[in-house]
């Protein structure tokens, strides 16, 4: 039960950027050594993202390395760079069958990677949402799903309107087998930094459609993922009431209670007993 309402793309090739991420409230850092970064600087950034590793500073946030995938040279190269590196995942783009995870979860092992390291895999081809559920279920390293919506909308030719409608098919299937096999899951990014409003709009859609949090490529847009994934005041407080009077509840016996008016079962104290939980750890970060 971590929170990870933010997870920000950080480009491995910028040493600055790699520093200034120790002061930012993401909940995730992604140090990026695939799509932010040029051809001919993947060898520095790559000695930059495990200098920043060793280094540490970070906190409480995660760290996640986004290495090259399967079909180009660097990815064997990347995979045997981070080995012996303490963080908490490994990101693989376009990844497209339950096969390549399998494979990927291999790599990881044959090199000595810790188990505590997860794997987290980019579901942003139509091949990889059609098989999106065998994904899910391939291998128990596999820790988290993440949306890649730019070159989905490329491959299905969908334009990027604040609706999203185009994409509603392939996130409500994502987000269903992510739950169905206990991963996390986030939400692909918003591109464009001057859309204050659609990109506020987008974050409460993804949490409407049932994603734990959203990737980010800005730092200006940490703030409302945090709040947009987080339980407000209000919902907090229902979900105190909630707990505390199924617990009453179950002293005398019943096994349903009204709250506010509201017919209350046990699978609505397991969710507020979520958040409260998540709620509690956000709080003992500060």
């Amino acid at each position: 039960m971590i929170p990870r309402r933010s997870i920000l793309y950080m480009p491995g090739s910028n040493a600055r950027a790699l520093e200034k991420a120790k002061q930012l409230p993401a909940d995730v850092l992604v140090f990026d050594l695939e799509d932010a970064v040029a051809p001919a600087s993947k060898a520095l950034a790559r000695e930059q993202v495990r200098a920043a590793i060793c280094g540490g500073g970070y906190g409480y946030r995660q760290i996640v390395v986004r290495i090259n995938g399967e079909d180009t040279p660097e990815y064997q190269d990347d995979l045997e760079y981070f080995a012996a590196n303490q963080f908490s995942a490994v990101l693989v783009p376009k990844v497209e069958s339950a096969e390549s995870v399998a494979k990927i979860a291999a790599d990881m092992n044959r090199l000595a990677y810790s188990q505590d390291c997860r794997l987290w895999v980019m579901a942003e081809t139509p091949q990889s949402i059609l098989n999106i559920e065998e994904i899910s279920f391939s291998d128990s390293r596999l820790e988290a799903l993440i949306m890649g919506t730019s070159d989905l909308a490329k491959d299905m030719r969908v334009p990027h309107s604040v609706d999203r409608i185009g994409f509603i098919y392939a996130l409500s299937r994502c987000v269903t087998a992510a739950r169905a096999a206990g991963l996390d899951v986030f939400d692909g990014v918003h591109l464009d930094l001057s859309d204050e409003i659609g990109f506020n709009t987008v974050c409460d859609q993804g949490r409407d459609l049932g994603f734990d949090g959203k990737t980010l490529i800005h730092p200006k847009q940490i703030d409302y993922a945090n709040k947009a994934f987080s339980a407000g005041e209000q919902e907090l407080a229902e979900a105190e009431k909630i707990v505390q009077a199924w617990q009453e509840a179950e002293k005398n016996g019943l096994g349903v209670v009204l709250v506010n008016e509201k017919l209350v079962e046990h699978l609505h104290v397991v969710e507020a007993q979520r958040k409260l939980a998540i709620a509690k750890l956000l709080r003992s970060r500060t």
